[in-house]
């Protein structure tokens, strides 16, 4: 490439390295940035401005070239390479189990418990009364049976697990009878039948996709059935010209010919949310009362705790759900432990856990929060703004979420922006760099943020982000 006399000119006024690590040694703001870092970073910039004045891509002047703009740009890269990867951010989109997004926020108990427990040793396999190794279920036995009414109970670290690990326990090598109606994908393309080819079990479908009878399972039941199965879709839904079996039916089912009845409930939940105004969901004691002998289901999704996959049930199939090799690997740590706990013990008293366990608070908020804290917003984003820029308050519906309850629409009170001179998808995307990032939706060619899932104390940010995009 044949370059010009200015490109070779700016080429030779590039800073070397020691020159930037010497002028580095002179300012306080670098005093705590590792060497290596420092170096690494520095080269990487100079090569960036060579590249720009080589490729032309972005135009680089004798100015760009100065000392203290250098150095300005140093600060600017070493910033971003000590910014966390994983941080927060603003959910305002009103997805509130929002898997991207992190999923359910803990509770303050929860919180303050993971702190406590993780910057000290604790007894996480250790019995405090017989002075020798215990299990680390031990943690949330207890809560988990005194909740949902089962005789023992267990944690792994996710539902997708507790799936697996129940379906090796029980019915590896043999058949797990489920009707082809339930066999659902959840995120990321993970599907019940690849879960049930991975356990070592045979998938052994009856029914259709619309009707299942318990006859179909009956029929299915031979000596090679080694489980029946039901899969609540909690995350869609067929209505219409529909039949499906209870838990009831299944358990007396299996009771007749001796053979377990497994349920996996997915999102999962201890409340009934009916009588918040959302879909009847199924819940954990219902089906424990049902007489299902093992029940799995998710920790972070509609239960408002960490990741975590639940099992409760019978307890001679959990003692030996426990005693699965398998259980090591997918065995969770102290501090999820710490957080499932400390959620757990929220739902003693219900009434507490809705407002207490923030999944909850926000699924069951009146209205007319939401409607306070978007208008808070609007006064905020409007004193003192220039004429370029529309604010508009309008309805809309948020999301459950998670997989969950995927026909509920929640009504919420959203705002719309719109600035004059920059696209839907910039303000998007401007909002999104913000610090810390605020994640929005755009509908009819506006960004739009949803007051359902922005806390109180991030109106303020919210403000502030939307000053910074009508800054020159």
């Amino acid at each position: 490439m044949q370059l010009t006399e200015p490109q070779q000119n700016l080429l030779r006024k590039l800073p070397g390295i020691d020159r930037i690590l010497e002028q580095a040694r002179s300012d306080p703001f670098f005093d705590a940035v590792p060497r290596t870092l420092l170096t690494r970073v520095s080269r990487t910039l100079v090569d960036g401005l060579r590249k720009a004045v080589i490729h032309g891509e972005h135009a680089i002047g004798l100015d760009d070239l100065a000392d203290d703009r250098v150095m300005a740009r140093l600060k600017g890269h070493i910033d971003c390479e000590l910014m966390p990867a994983l941080r927060p951010v603003i959910n305002a989109t009103g997805v509130v189990v929002h898997t991207n997004l992190g999923r359910s926020l803990l509770a303050e108990p929860a919180v303050e418990n993971v702190a406590r427990i993780s910057r000290r040793y604790s007894n996480l396999e250790f019995d405090l009364v017989k002075g020798a190794r215990g299990l680390r279920y031990s943690a949330i036995e207890g809560i988990l049976c005194e909740i949902s009414g089962a005789e023992a109970a267990m944690a792994v670290n996710n539902n997708a697990a507790a799936v697996l690990l129940c379906l090796d326990t029980l019915a590896r090598g043999k058949e797990a009878v489920v009707s082809r109606g339930e066999l659902v994908e959840i995120g990321g393309s993970f599907r019940i039948p690849d879960v049930m080819a991975r356990s070592g079990a045979r998938l052994r479908e009856v029914g259709t996709t619309n009707r299942t009878h318990l006859r179909d399972y009956e029929q299915a039941v031979g000596d090679e059935t080694g489980l029946l199965m039901k899969v609540h879709t909690s995350n869609f839904s067929v209505v219409g010209f529909t039949k499906s079996v209870s838990a009831r039916e299944l358990v007396e089912l299996g009771r007749k010919h001796g053979i377990p009845v497994m349920e996996d409930l997915g999102s999962g939940s201890f409340i009934d949310l009916s009588a918040f105004g959302l879909t009847r969901e199924p819940t954990v004691q219902e089906a424990v009362a049902a007489g299902i002998d093992v029940v799995t289901f998710s920790g972070d999704k509609l239960l408002g705790g960490p990741q975590a996959g639940l099992i409760v049930g019978k307890k001679p199939i959990l003692d030996a759900v426990k005693k699965n090799p398998l259980t090591r690997a997918l065995r969770i740590d102290k501090m999820t432990l710490a957080a499932l706990e400390s959620t757990l013990r929220l739902y003693r008293d219900p009434q507490k856990a809705v407002y207490a366990i923030p999944t909850l608070r926000m699924l069951t908020v009146p209205f007319a929060e939401i409607e306070r804290r978007a208008e808070r917003f609007v006064a905020m984003a409007q004193a003192d703004a220039p004429e370029r820029l529309s604010v508009r308050m309008t309805d809309g519906f948020s999301r459950v979420g998670g997989g969950s309850l995927p026909l509920q629409e929640l009504p919420t009170r959203c705002v719309g922006l719109e600035i004059d001179g920059l696209s839907a998808n910039a303000v998007e995307r401007r909002m999104r760099e913000h610090v810390p990032p605020v994640i929005g939706r755009i509908e009819d060619d506006r960004f739009v943020l949803d007051f359902r899932t922005v806390r109180d104390e991030e109106i303020d940010t919210l403000a502030a982000a939307v000053r910074n995009l009508l800054e020159p």
